[in-house]
């Protein structure tokens, strides 16, 4: 494959993935996954700062996408009701092949150093809705709340969505999980 045809970004993620998969991610160069994905590993720079952002890559995008369904909810919806339709906008865009989740998230929880890094970024996302829900009006501790509960709900409806035999859709298995939650806050 020639380095100027188009796709080089997914190639990039494609063979980072592999590689992370066959080898481990410390063992992994970046000039292996350029080799693999036919292009130079100056090209892997023109799409990635380093290594770990080929996983972390879409984390802007989710991030402005779920900001954006979250300000679309009527101002007279709760914050929890706001961060469920943040919860959706990011199952939509995750949702589309549980196969790669699945693989992403298998050479997440094999590096400590990953593992890290995807914390980080769960807490980039939970301040910046958490800041989102106070510009709407919610308090500080509602907006806390909500932003740390989605979440966590996303957490676990993520790991039920990659972990189950049956084809789900993620959308439906990020509500499920949220209502499951209701229910529970309901009863306390």
């Amino acid at each position: 494959m020639a380095r100027w045809e188009p796709g080089a970004s997914s190639r990039l993620r494609e063979a980072a993935l592999a590689l992370y998969l066959e080898r481990g991610f410390e063992q992994t160069m970046v000039a292996d996954i350029a080799e693999r994905a036919g292009v130079t590993a100056r090209t892997f720079f023109r799409y990635f700062a380093d290594k770990r952002e080929v996983l972390f890559a879409d984390s802007t995008e989710l991030q402005e996408k779920s900001l954006a369904a979250l300000e679309k909810v009527p101002a007279t919806a709760s914050a929890l009701d706001a961060v469920a339709a943040a919860l959706d906008a990011v199952a939509e865009i995750i949702g589309g092949d549980r196969e790669s989740a699945r693989t992403r998230q298998t050479v997440i929880m094999a590096n400590a150093e990953l593992r890290e890094r995807e914390l980080i970024k769960f807490a980039s996302m939970s301040a910046a809705m958490t800041d989102r829900l106070r510009r709407r009006g919610a308090g500080d501790t509602e907006a806390s709340l909500a932003a740390e509960t989605g979440l966590a709900v996303f957490r676990v409806a993520f790991e039920r969505w990659i972990n189950t035999t049956e084809e789900r859709d993620f959308r439906d298995v990020v509500r499920e999980t949220l209502t499951q939650l209701r229910i529970l806050a309901a009863s306390g």
